[in-house]
């Protein structure tokens, strides 16, 4: 027997949508219609530009620096994201726990979930300016400012798997006479240690691409301070593009090992 399809009617929300999506299109074109271009010829600025992009990109070199002294540098931003995350994760782990309904009383999940929140409403680079009040610029302030950052951020997501525990583990083992540092050791953190790796490594990624921002931003050095070099300095725009391909090797890299730590550990669990 063949199965109809069932068309939902257009409805008020449905033209809701459509009006509001109508709108923002009309928006965008008044505003490239409308924009000051300050009698820029777009043709000339979209082949300047694409020049640019060749020279960075298909032709690029090495030529203030040697290429060991930008795997240097590259070695500098990665310990620094490296030790953010590591210092990070060793205190979400323990207040992760203390903002899991599933473990602790409401008000306590409350009051860390909201300074956690705060903290994460709070742009990385705002609390390293902040810390470099006190520390000055360089790569303490990067350091506090982005391990701050990051203990927020990975609280709300080791709490969050956390949570993925059943309930009645949780009760069987409260029966069995297990206090809460048992089961802490003996439920949670087992269930918990693939959506903890796996968030460890999103989180150091984005530690890592924060690091080689704060290298020009907060004077932390590190290729960033050399890819900001290049590109504001002496305006090196081939030196940009070996810069942005050792990083993205280094991501392709750090994506692999990943997913192989991942999945040697579902074989193991």
């Amino acid at each position: 027997m063949e199965k109809k399809i069932i068309v939902r009617p257009f409805n008020r929300s449905k033209l809701v949508i459509w009006l509001t999506v109508a709108g923002l299109a009309l928006l965008t074109v008044y505003g490239f219609l409308t924009f000051d271009y300050k009698d820029i010829d777009l043709g000339e600025a979209t082949s300047s530009m694409a020049a640019t992009v060749k020279s960075m990109f298909l032709e690029p070199h090495l030529k203030h620096i040697t290429f060991v002294e930008a795997i240097k540098a590259l070695s500098v931003t990665l310990g620094l994201a490296f030790l953010t995350t590591l210092f990070g994760a060793i205190i979400a782990l323990m207040l992760g726990l203390l903002a899991s309904r599933n473990l602790v009383p409401g008000p306590v999940v409350a009051v860390v979930r909201g300074i956690s929140a705060f903290i994460r409403a709070v742009p990385t680079v705002l609390w390293v300016l902040i810390f470099a009040v006190a520390a000055g610029l360089g790569s303490v302030a990067a350091v506090i400012g982005m391990t701050f950052h990051s203990v927020s951020y990975l609280v709300k997501a080791y709490s969050a798997s956390y949570e993925e525990l059943d309930d009645g583990v949780i009760e069987a083992l409260k029966a069995s006479g297990a206090n809460w540092w048992q089961i802490v050791f003996q439920a949670v953190l087992p269930s918990s240690v693939s959506y903890i790796l796996s968030w460890t490594f999103i989180r150091f990624e984005i530690n890592f691409a924060v690091a080689v921002a704060m290298g020009a931003a907060a004077g932390a050095g590190g290729i960033g301070f050399d890819m900001f070099m290049a590109s504001n300095f002496y305006y090196d725009v081939r030196e940009v593009g070996m810069f942005t391909y050792l990083i993205l090797a280094f991501a392709i890299l750090l994506e692999v090992f990943a997913t192989r730590m991942k999945r040697k550990l579902r074989l193991n669990v």
